[in-house]
């Protein structure tokens, strides 16, 4: 065998090997999924606290508790007997655009709560600031707009004096509020910041 045959023999060989490797990478790689992620990452957190979380937030009201429908969050209002997740969310939406609810009549005017609903919730529910301007909501106190002060503004948490000045001058200049969401149109007053601040206040 010449040495020019041989060389083409080599190369022939070398080639068929590089040829044999290559499908055998191809099919490894096909019988793996891809985007595989293993099990412990693959959600979101930690199950175990997910679960929890959920049992407790759908646990039923133990005997004798009543929930604050000035302060609950959508969650803890989807406890009541009756209230899902979305006429929890209705709830709240109301409270934050129209203020306190001030007593178990005050829920007549969210939509999808009807008499029927309103002797269902009755035992279930508290208003903490029923009584007066003053009264107290979970310790906190419930600010009337119209009627507050500087001072009584500056209270608030994450008012401080400017923005509670201006509160004012916006009240003395635009008349006053209608409705507690009518706050977000004081300069300096964020979405983020009413969010907070709307279950505190009320407006008469």
């Amino acid at each position: 065998m010449s040495p020019s045959e041989r060389r083409t023999l080599t190369l022939l060989f070398a080639l068929g090997v590089i040829g044999h490797l290559l499908r055998a990478a191809s099919g490894a790689a096909a019988a793996t999924p891809p985007f595989t992620l293993p099990l412990e990452t693959a959600g979101d957190g930690d199950p175990l606290a997910h679960r929890d979380s959920a049992r407790a937030l759908a646990r039923p009201l133990a005997a004798g508790e009543r929930i604050n429908a000035e302060q609950a969050t959508p969650a803890e209002l989807a406890r009541l007997p009756g209230v899902g997740p979305a006429l929890a969310k209705r709830i709240v939406a109301d409270r934050q655009i129209r203020g306190a609810f001030g007593g178990i009549a005050g829920l007549d005017r969210v939509s999808g709560i009807g008499p029927a609903a309103l002797a269902r919730l009755a035992p279930h529910l508290r208003f903490g600031n029923v009584a007066a301007d003053t009264a107290a909501v979970g310790g906190d106190v419930a600010i009337d707009l119209n009627q507050a002060g500087v001072a009584d503004l500056d209270a608030l948490p994450g008012i401080g004096p400017a923005r509670a000045r201006a509160i004012v001058a916006f009240r003395d200049s635009a008349g006053p509020f209608r409705q507690v969401i009518d706050l977000k149109r004081v300069r300096g007053i964020s979405a983020a910041l009413f969010d907070r601040l709307a279950p505190r206040l009320s407006v008469r």
